[in-house]
């Protein structure tokens, strides 16, 4: 095998490669002779069928098959004999080939570039220490006690009220026809929560057990039947049951019924709770800060077909219409992405930064803890996606790199209440909107549904 450098300008290389046909011939045997021990064919003897034969039948998949085996075999060598760091995947474009002829291509590389890393004895951060007020933790214990809400039987002849939770049969007709859809048996709706229909709640109001009520509202724009979406429906409900809403003190049984050891344990996982939610949108504006100074402080000569890579991968969802347009920008989001990566990475090198499979399970087990009642769920994911695995080891390396990063740099703490939180939060969102970069959420648009409160 030769191996010449055939260009090199910028991050690409061009290397040119010649394989003799001498060498490919001898492959070929081999591969003949790793045939003639599996082949059958009529009228020989297994093991026993000649190369010629074998040959003439499969021999241009076998050719193929041992050219593109020969390609891989020798680019990877090249690659490594000429000390190339290759960004992406290098592109092979064949010269010369054939039976009886020498191999001939070139090898189209993008390196990676050399980084200089700067110190960062300057750089300048605020990490935020929350303090969860009192009433907001006795709001989100309110809005559980909501959210799981008992009902017990009203009196036989007293009629349903806002709040009330009324049982129904129903059975729908549009223009006095029936559709796909129009029977429905033992149907819930708390009255006022506009979960089934719009209009359809506030028409069970004063209703009693054992009437039938005619209800007239119209079916979603989104049906999945296109010629129902929308239509004016008309449903006779029969009303089986009226059930009104027992009040639930706020207790230590309340709490326990709630996974917690007792009212006080129970605000103290809530105050957790809400504290972490807040902490990661903060750390969020915090890593951002870091970020932006490594960003503006480093210049990195960008691999063209990463950049491209990742263009694509912001813009996969557009039209080509929406691709033009917004081209310069997407452009600068991917290579800012790129270069960051670039220089996280080599940070994360520099120092023998590593993260283990251990520290990879352990996470994975923080969070089956984390959604009680969803353990097997989480746990199959992560074992049938093996992708989701290597996405959360990436995340918990450049988790890693940043942590490295902050005990290097000027880290000032300041303690905030939910409040700041908040104005932080929105402060920060608001330059982001167009640029789809480092984006967080307000824990306060979050809403605790979990029925359990787990420890972690």
């Amino acid at each position: 095998m030769k191996i010449e450098i055939q260009s090199q300008k910028g991050l690409r290389t061009v290397l040119s490669v010649a394989v003799d046909k001498k060498t490919i011939q001898t492959k070929i045997d081999e591969r003949l002779t790793e045939l003639q021990k599996e082949v059958a064919l009529k009228g020989f003897r297994p093991g026993k069928v000649p190369h010629s034969v074998i040959k003439s039948q499969f021999g241009k998949s076998i050719y193929g098959e041992v050219i593109d085996k020969i390609l891989r075999e020798t680019s990877s060598k090249a690659i490594l004999e000429k000390k190339l760091r290759v960004a992406g995947q290098p592109k092979i474009d064949l010269k010369q080939f054939g039976e009886g002829k020498d191999l001939n291509y070139e090898l189209l590389i993008d390196c990676l570039p050399s980084i200089k890393l700067k110190p960062f004895n300057n750089y300048k951060a605020t990490e935020f220490k929350i303090k969860i007020d009192k009433k907001i933790v006795d709001q989100k214990i309110q809005e559980i006690a909501d959210q799981n809400k008992q009902f017990e039987d009203k009196k036989e002849n007293d009629k349903s009220i806002l709040g009330d939770q009324v049982t129904f049969d129903y059975s729908a007709t549009i223009n006095n026809k029936k559709f796909d859809g129009s029977e429905g048996k033992g149907v819930q709706l708390e009255i006022g929560r506009n979960l089934f229909l719009k209009g359809f709640d506030e028409q069970l109001i004063n209703v009693k057990k054992g009437e039938t009520k005619i209800i007239i509202s119209n079916l979603p724009p989104n049906h999945p039947n296109k010629e129902l979406a929308n239509k004016k429906t008309n449903f006779e409900c029969k009303i089986l049951k009226i059930k009104k809403p027992v009040k639930k003190d706020i207790d230590d049984n309340f709490a326990k019924s709630m996974g917690a050891q007792n009212l006080s344990d129970l605000k103290s996982l809530i105050e957790k709770q809400i504290s972490s939610q807040y902490s990661q949108a903060l750390n969020s504006i915090t890593k951002k800060e870091i970020l932006d100074q490594i960003e503006k402080n480093h210049d990195v000569n960008l691999p063209k077909n990463l950049v491209e890579q990742e263009i694509s991968i912001i813009t996969k969802n557009l039209n080509s219409d929406e691709k033009n347009k917004h081209r310069e920008k997407n452009e600068k989001i991917a290579k800012s992405r790129i270069k960051l990566g670039l220089l996280l990475n080599e940070l994360g090198e520099k120092n023998n930064l590593k993260v283990s499979e251990e520290e990879v399970r352990n996470e994975i087990q923080k969070q089956i803890k984390g959604m009680p009642g969803q353990e097997k769920m989480v746990l199959e994911y992560y074992q049938k996606n093996p992708s989701a695995s290597q996405s959360l080891k990436g995340s918990l390396y450049e988790e890693k790199i940043i942590d490295f990063i902050k005990s290097k740099i000027n880290l000032s703490t300041k303690e905030i209440n939910s409040k700041d939180a908040e104005k932080i939060i929105t402060n920060f969102n608001k330059p982001n909107i167009d640029t789809e970069k480092s984006k967080t959420t307000s824990p306060a648009k979050n809403k605790l549904k979990t029925k359990k409160i787990s420890k972690k």
